[in-house]
């Protein structure tokens, strides 16, 4: 039984071997699939063409790996004759100027439609005058700091609607807008009150908002304190005529208490005029009028005011001047620094269509709200026709300075990658570079340059991100390459 398996497990292994031999054979002298007949990836054909058997509209001049699968690539069947160009005319993509193809359809890389290749990109160079590895022709690292310079065809600037702007200077303002409401101005309202107390017998003024004027009569009041002064003062008068003729210190007696009853008669706010009136006729008034101490409107009384008994410092009318109104606004506690006093804010009205009002910040409040973390300003507008009311509610646009002469780009020509910030550049005749920038402040659309850029430089405003990707995709195909044609 032992000698029986042997024998067997013999036969097998000479089998085995002759079908090994077999087959050695006849891969090396049929060679039914080209293994050994096809040239080792880093031979180079002296005038030939390499492509990708995966992508045959890849084609170089020299060994490398296919930019979009990373295969190895392949001579190119024909040797040294070109690849065939129907009609000679090879169509090629502006965003991807390795894409070659013998007939118009899309880009299989970006999807845009090919256009005709200008002299010199069927053989594998771009339109710029860059080698299909990405290096400038003319042994050059390109004109961008950060990035390879790329360059499209005019027709497809103009439908990819490409827009530049200039860097310049310009001053740069921190707009703040917020919102309040308008009140009187506590600077020129005033209270009318008594020092003395008595009765309300006849009122001139009766409701609230009526105008007046300094010096009108408001109301008359019967006080007999002030009937008993005055009589003091007339009885002061005479004793001081009567010791005209009399020793000096007997006539300054007299004086002094005929200026003690007039100062008296003052202090109650009984004017001048009045009191010259009483010592020329020598009438004892009854009552008295208060006056207005000032012009302006009437914004609060006591009703029914006629008859109602008055005592020392009752607030009877308050008057306020509307020639200029108080308008207070919060602002939150990172823009407090750009807000101070004497800082001029545009005020707008919707009660007032396309009029707008100046106003200037008078103070700011000492303290923030700890709920809100705003700060309250007031901001002092002036009214001469008599146009803002207390209430009204106003839209307020301050305008501080921030930057005087800053070197700006406008915001949208700026590619925020998070951790930097690229613009991209407009070199002239189609040519365009990614540009890494340092920024500084922003407003109104604009942002302060600190790095990067000079006056007189024109950055794209529109379609950037697209030439930036073509930039990263031929820089990326460029190092690719670049490894000395080293086959991975």
């Amino acid at each position: 039984m032992t000698t029986e398996s042997s024998s067997h497990r013999t036969a097998l292994g000479a089998l085995a071997g002759a079908l090994a031999g077999f087959l050695a054979a006849y891969l090396v002298f049929a060679d039914p699939f080209g293994w050994l007949s096809r040239p080792a990836p880093e031979e180079h054909v002296a005038g030939g063409l390499w492509t990708c058997g995966m992508h045959p509209n890849v084609i170089q001049e020299e060994p490398g790996i296919c930019p979009i699968c990373r295969m190895d690539l392949v001579p190119l069947a024909g040797g040294d004759e070109a690849a065939p160009e129907p009609d000679g005319e090879v169509w090629s993509c502006a965003m991807h100027p390795v894409i070659s193809e013998p007939e118009p359809g899309s880009c299989p890389v970006c999807g845009m439609e090919l256009v005709p290749a200008e002299a010199g990109a069927a053989d594998g160079r771009a339109a710029d005058g860059r080698a299909a590895d990405g290096r400038a022709a003319d042994g050059g690292g390109g004109d961008g700091r950060d990035g390879v310079a790329v360059r499209i065809d005019p027709t497809v600037v103009q439908n990819m609607n490409v827009r530049t702007a200039p860097v310049e200077r310009r001053d740069l303002t921190r707009p703040i807008r917020t919102v309040g409401y308008l009140d009187y101005d506590q600077k020129r309202a005033v209270t009318v009150t008594t020092k003395y107390s008595g009765f309300v017998e006849e009122v001139y003024v009766n409701y609230v908002g009526e105008p007046v004027e300094e010096g009108q009569p408001l109301f008359e009041v019967y006080s007999p304190e002030l009937v008993q002064t005055q009589h003091e003062l007339l009885s002061a008068l005479d004793f001081a005529r009567s010791m005209v003729a009399g020793v000096d210190d007997s006539r300054r007696h007299a004086e002094k208490l005929v200026e003690a009853a007039r100062v008296r008669l003052e202090y109650w706010d009984v004017g001048r005029t009045q009191i010259e009136h009483l010592e020329q006729t020598r009438e004892v008034l009854r009552t008295l009028k208060v006056l207005a101490p000032s012009s302006g409107v009437v914004i609060k009384r006591v009703p029914n005011l006629e008859g109602v008994a008055v005592r020392p410092g009752m607030e009877i009318f308050q008057l306020a001047d509307m020639s200029s109104m108080w308008l207070s606004v919060e602002v939150f506690e990172d823009q407090v620094e750009w807000v101070r006093e004497g800082t001029t804010a545009d005020v707008t009205l919707s009660y007032f269509h396309g009029k707008s009002f100046r106003g200037t910040v008078r103070f700011l409040e000492p303290e923030l709200s700890e709920q809100t973390r705003t700060m309250t300003v007031t901001i002092e507008v002036p009214n001469p026709s008599n146009e803002l009311r207390k209430g009204m509610f106003a839209t307020v646009v301050f305008q501080p300075l921030a930057l005087a002469r800053a070197l700006t780009v406008p915001s949208q020509a700026i590619l925020r990658t998070g951790q930097r910030n690229v613009v991209v550049m407009a070199l002239g005749e189609g040519r365009f570079a990614p540009r890494e920038v340092v920024l500084g402040h922003e407003a109104e659309g604009y942002a302060q340059v600190l790095e990067g850029l000079k006056v007189g430089d024109q950055v794209v405003v529109s379609s950037q991100f697209l030439l930036d990707s073509e930039s990263k995709l031929r820089e990326a195909v460029r190092k690719m390459i670049a490894e000395d044609g080293n086959p991975h």
